[in-house]
């Protein structure tokens, strides 16, 4: 019988999930391993700065690839990054953790090493893991190949993060391998009595519609059903709207496309819209608070079909295990061919730029895609930058990443990274305010030794905004210390001898600090031009000038 390393036979797992870039670390237990993939001439190490930016790009990553992989260090190491990996279950993103632990003898005599809690118990991690991942495992020789195995697996089918642990005198021991078939990503088929009355009972539902609609949600891209959907909204002509999750799933120049839906905070011309729909069809809601507008949602139940991955509700009843992915398809070959047809006028767009020259939200977000290359990434942070994109004029082909729903400050530095890793022929735009870029900063230095090159705007409105908007706005918790945000990249060592004689340093662009408006023109002209550079613009904006979308948005949560 062949045999394998364990740490071979984990890697060429993970390379049948279609990655090439794992992110983290390095650490006295994982550096075997490491060394395994920096000898892979199918892998990229990502070198992360620490370990919670790792797990930031390791979402990013699997956001735009359908699966990302970290590698970290047992307890200190895996802990810095625990509140990644708990964003990417919140978020339902399939993240892969992989933890060096200490060797096998150590553990089992329970000895009382370094990174541990002194306690001699080598599980407290893995069990605190257990609660934000849908499967976790401590590698031991004997269950090995088919942990792995299965803990991949599931990561890639549930759409959530999986851990694996594995003691460093494991990654080299050899194993026996059994005859191997690729590993199986199918979901289970839906069951064939149950999914056939729930397609005649929609069917008959959209023969009778006179005003249906359809709101497209993040769950649409987390299960790569994005063709599919783009699909149905072509093959029923119904007026189509996005969740702010879900914007940049559904293409913005389709006919029957009208706009981002958040309960309250919606466009009121949009809002209107919705409210005329006799038939909501849902496909991957999230039903969160920041999704919904504070959970202001004003979709009436009676008329709403929500197709999701576990199952699809019509209206008041649970068609359990008729999931969207092989439901969707089949809905949209059973429809009629041709699309009908919907007068709604034009589309209603934000207002339009106010006058004046300093750089306002209202002349910022009207006026920078302006500048964006089609098939853009864009990465809005926590925030102002989150919900001012909620209704960004997208440009073509574009891509969308925000943590609505777990909001941690700091995600979109290292998420950009690992967006700029999943797909280099995509340009990147990260919007990042200055209190969530000093949380994690140091991954801008990733860009530059990786050869990244992305846009980035630091967004200086003196202050955590959100946070001032919410309560204490002239609290001093809600001020911190002013930097030179325009020197980052200096300062990273981007003008560096050093560095300029790495392998594939990024070339330095436009470094700058903006307080007007012909000021922020000029820099965008130059941006524009040198596609191949990295950029850093720091916008000065007014204090507590904010998005329409998020002064709405704290009215909503001040009123519940």
């Amino acid at each position: 019988m062949v045999s394998i390393k364990i740490g071979d036979y984990l890697i060429q797992r993970l390379k049948e999930t279609g990655i090439d870039t794992i992110f983290g670390v390095p650490g006295d237990y994982n550096m075997p391993l490491l060394d395994l993939i920096e000898d892979d001439s199918e892998l990229i190490w990502g070198n992360n700065a620490n370990e919670l930016n790792a797990s930031y790009a390791a979402d990013g990553y699997a956001r735009i690839r359908g699966f990302g992989a970290v590698v970290t260090t047992f307890g200190v190491g895996e802990l810095s990054a625990a509140a990644g990996i708990a964003g990417s279950y919140s978020e339902k993103v399939p993240v892969l953790h992989i933890v060096g632990t200490p060797n096998t003898k150590s553990q089992e005599a329970g000895a009382i090493l370094h990174h541990t809690l002194g306690n001699g118990n080598f599980q407290v991690f893995v069990e605190m893991f257990s609660m934000i991942t849908c499967a976790s495992t401590h590698l031991n020789f004997d269950n090995a190949i088919r942990e792995i195995d299965r803990v991949i697996q599931q990561t890639m089918i549930r759409k959530r993060p999986g851990y694996i642990g594995i003691p460093i005198d494991l990654i080299n021991a050899e194993v026996a391998l059994p005859s191997s078939e690729p590993l199986n990503f199918s979901v289970p088929k839906n069951p064939t009595q149950t999914q056939d009355v729930a397609l005649k009972v929609v069917l008959d539902a959209i023969s009778q519609a006179k005003h249906p609609i359809i709101v497209v949600d993040a769950c649409v891209q987390r299960h790569n059903l994005v063709q599919e959907a783009i699909e149905f909204v072509k093959r029923t002509g119904f007026p189509t709207y996005v969740a702010p999750m879900g914007k940049g799933i559904v293409p913005e120049d389709l006919v029957n496309y009208r706009g981002c839906y958040a309960g309250n905070i919606t466009i009121e011309g949009i809002a209107r819209e919705l409210e005329q729909a006799d038939l909501v069809i849902e496909l991957g809601a999230i039903k969160s608070d920041f999704n919904t507008g504070g959970f202001t949602y004003k979709l009436d139940p009676a008329r709403t079909i929500s197709l999701h991955s576990f199952g699809t509700q019509i209206f008041y009843a649970d068609y359990d295990k008729v999931g969207m992915t092989e439901f969707l398809p089949l809905l949209t070959k059973s429809l009629p061919q041709r699309p009908r047809v919907f007068d709604l006028g034009p589309r209603h767009e934000p207002d339009p730029i106010q006058s004046g020259t300093e750089i306002t939200h209202n002349y910022f977000w009207n006026k920078v895609p302006e500048y964006m290359d089609p098939r853009a990434v864009v990465v809005a942070e926590t925030g102002t930058a989150e919900f001012a994109s909620f209704n960004l004029r997208a440009p073509k082909d574009a891509l969308f990443i925000s943590q609505v729903l777990w909001g941690s400050i700091g995600f979109a530095v290292g998420c950009a990274v690992g967006a700029a890793f999943a797909d280099r022929d995509r340009r990147v735009y990260l919007f990042v305010g200055d209190g969530s870029f000093q949380v994690t900063c140091q991954e801008i230095s990733v860009f530059l030794h990786q050869g990244l090159t992305p846009v980035i705007f630091l967004l200086n409105n003196d202050g955590y905004l959100i946070e001032k908007l919410i309560h204490g706005p002239h609290r001093s918790y809600n001020n911190f210390q002013m930097w030179n945000y325009s020197k980052t990249l200096d300062y990273m060592g981007g003008h560096l001898q050093r560095n300029l004689s790495d392998v594939s340093p990024a070339q330095v662009g436009v470094e700058a600090q903006v307080r007007t408006r012909d000021e922020f023109e000029r820099a965008m002209k130059t941006v524009k031009e040198e596609r191949n550079k990295i950029h850093f613009i720091e916008v000065v904006m007014p204090q507590f000038d904010a998005p329409r979308e998020l002064i709405l948005q704290v009215q909503t949560s001040e009123n519940r």
